[in-house]
């Protein structure tokens, strides 16, 4: 019987009822929650350093609807909210036990924070070295630490700093005593975990064709039917709202995705051997993932402080929009220079709004000296002059850096009740050379024939999102036929002509013609990260939308009976 993995948290702030539903809409053996995204780990390091916990609470609120059903039905829970304080949380997992009245075991997993350790802090993806301490450094462990806990008894797995599919990848260890020379089931499970990650994001939340989800609003969470293999179902609750379907599961495959080649701890998990199909309603099955042994380096994530930042935004309406931006930047800067700032940031977006972000070193510069100089121009300034933003202090912000480290130098290290584990030794890796792609049927040749204009929307999905100072964006057609042409036609160089804020950035185009599907990595475009981003969209998910609306010459052939050319926004 398939191993039921069930999702409650998509992110630290996800639905706080997503526990209890997911407990009572029907079995499950294992529930999992994601608390954790770069920024997360940002923002508990300012929490921690302000007295607050490091962990994330909103866990411990939703485990207080559950915890009991789940030791009566033998559910266990996995979840990274430990984020900076895993022992933390786990005790605090212990309190909230004893209020209940309730004795589970409890585990954490610790040995990802390398704070205190020396670094070499070059950026895996620039080559640039950090200019300044770490604040957090957590390498991204993988599932075998889970596993662990769950053998030695553990109700409740804590841990910190994860990949984000261990919360899968360890369970499926756990009830299939996969070693790591199971490649491929380990692939398998690494690709059912970054479909469920996010939530319901894999349920058509977020989704393209939106229209097409029915009951959004009450939207169910994700469900993996993990089988011993690696293959598995992505399915949710009977009689909740939402959709899983093929198009819903590629639009999150191809979420915060690089090449093909998914690196993790546990295994490299081949994108470009997934096969997808229908299993029923609500239910698509996941098969033939191919793994490849993993890198001998394991990635980091260290934060650290790069000063402060505010940002000012005021509204142009009427006639001659940019004429009266230009009018308003030059009031402000001959109030307050503009070399004043470590770095500034000015956007005018097509909807009127003239955005100006500044950011220094110095609090009261990027601050009042600020603010005050705009506020200052409020009278002498273009004609309809007003803000959406009053004037305020600025706020610390800083750096997501990623580094890599040799994976022999990170050692997991298991808690149960407090009592550390004996370290399991390991078999080796065994060697393996790269994974062939699949050959499949060949792609057709693009149609030809009568084209009509229309947005790349109607026939084409896309979903984008952030990777640390790069955006990645996805795109996949329903169709072999419409995979044919969208792969023949959007190239990188056609995709910065779409989108013209992309021309300065590399971009590298993948193909993963088995999901009919494209990727482009869009290098630099997020500058620092979501958190030293100035853009009105720091983690790029609009992106994608963005794309979709852009009117191109599509075959005649393509279109769903019916369709017609149409303007952009129709």
């Amino acid at each position: 019987m398939a191993l039921r993995v069930a999702n409650c948290s998509g992110f630290y702030g996800d639905r706080l009822s997503a526990a209890r539903e997911m407990v009572e809409g029907g079995p499950i053996d294992v529930l999992t929650g994601d608390w954790l995204a770069e920024l997360t780990m940002l923002i508990l390091a300012g929490n921690r350093l302000k007295g607050r916990p490091g962990y994330a609470p909103t866990f411990l609120r939703q485990l207080e609807d559950v915890l009991g059903p789940c030791l009566d039905r033998g559910i266990r829970i996995v979840t990274n909210a430990g984020g900076l304080d895993p022992a933390g949380c786990a005790e605090a997992v212990h309190e909230l036990a004893a209020r209940l009245g309730l004795s589970p075991k409890v585990a954490h997993v610790t040995g990802d924070d390398l704070m205190g350790r020396p670094l070499d802090l070059v950026n895996a993806d620039t080559g640039e070295r950090a200019p300044a301490a770490p604040l957090t450094a957590n390498a991204y462990l993988g599932g075998r630490p889970i596993a662990a806990a769950l053998s030695a008894g553990a109700d409740v797995v804590v841990t910190g700093r994860v990949t984000d599919a261990a919360l899968v990848t360890g369970p499926g260890i756990w009830r299939y005593g996969w070693g790591p020379g199971d490649l491929d089931p380990l692939a398998g499970s690494v690709v059912a975990g970054h479909v469920i990650e996010c939530g319901c994001q894999a349920t058509g939340g977020n989704y393209a064709f939106f229209q097409d989800v029915p009951d959004l609003a009450h939207c169910g969470f994700p469900i993996a039917e993990l089988r011993a293999d690696g293959s598995s179902v992505i399915t949710k609750h009977p009689g909740t709202g939402g959709l899983v379907s093929v198009g819903t599961v590629t639009a999150q495959l191809v979420y915060e995705l690089g090449g093909p080649r998914y690196l993790g701890p546990d295994v490299v998990a081949r994108f470009d051997t997934i096969t997808l199909s229908d299993d029923g309603p609500d239910r698509v099955l996941i098969s033939g993932v191919r793994g490849e042994p993993p890198p001998d380096t394991l990635k980091v994530a260290v934060n650290y402080p790069a000063g402060y930042r505010n940002t000012m935004t005021l509204v142009l309406t009427g006639l001659d929009v940019e004429a009266k931006a230009r009018a308003a930047e030059e009031a402000v800067w001959a109030r307050v220079p503009r070399e004043t700032f470590d770095h500034v940031d000015v956007t005018l977006t097509d909807a009127g709004l003239l955005r100006i972000t500044v950011m220094d070193a110095d609090r009261r510069t990027a601050g009042r000296v600020f603010s005050s100089a705009v506020v200052e121009t409020g009278l002498s300034s273009y004609p309809g002059f007003h803000g959406l933003t009053p004037p305020g202090d600025a706020s610390p912000y800083g750096v997501y850096w990623p580094v890599l480290v040799p994976a022999s130098e990170v050692r997991p290290r298991v808690f149960l009740d407090g009592v550390e584990l004996p370290a399991r030794k390991e078999p080796p890796v065994p060697a393996g050379g790269p994974v062939p792609p699949p050959v499949g049927p060949p792609v057709p040749a693009p149609p030809g024939g009568p084209t009509v204009r229309l947005p790349l929307g109607r026939v084409a999905g896309a979903r984008s999102g952030d990777k640390g100072g790069n955006a990645n964006l996805g795109v996949w057609a329903a169709t072999v036929e419409q995979y044919a042409w969208l792969a023949a036609t959007l190239t990188a160089d056609r995709l910065k002509v779409l989108l013209p804020e992309l021309a300065a950035h590399r971009v590298d185009r993948h193909e993963l013609p088995n999901i009919r599907a494209l990727n482009f990595v869009v290098h630099g475009l997020l500058g620092r990260g979501v958190a030293a981003s100035p853009r009105m969209d720091p983690q790029a998910k609009a992106l994608g939308e963005e794309l979709r609306a852009q009117v191109v010459d599509v075959p005649a052939a393509l279109l769903p009976p019916g369709a017609q050319a149409e303007q952009p926004g129709a």
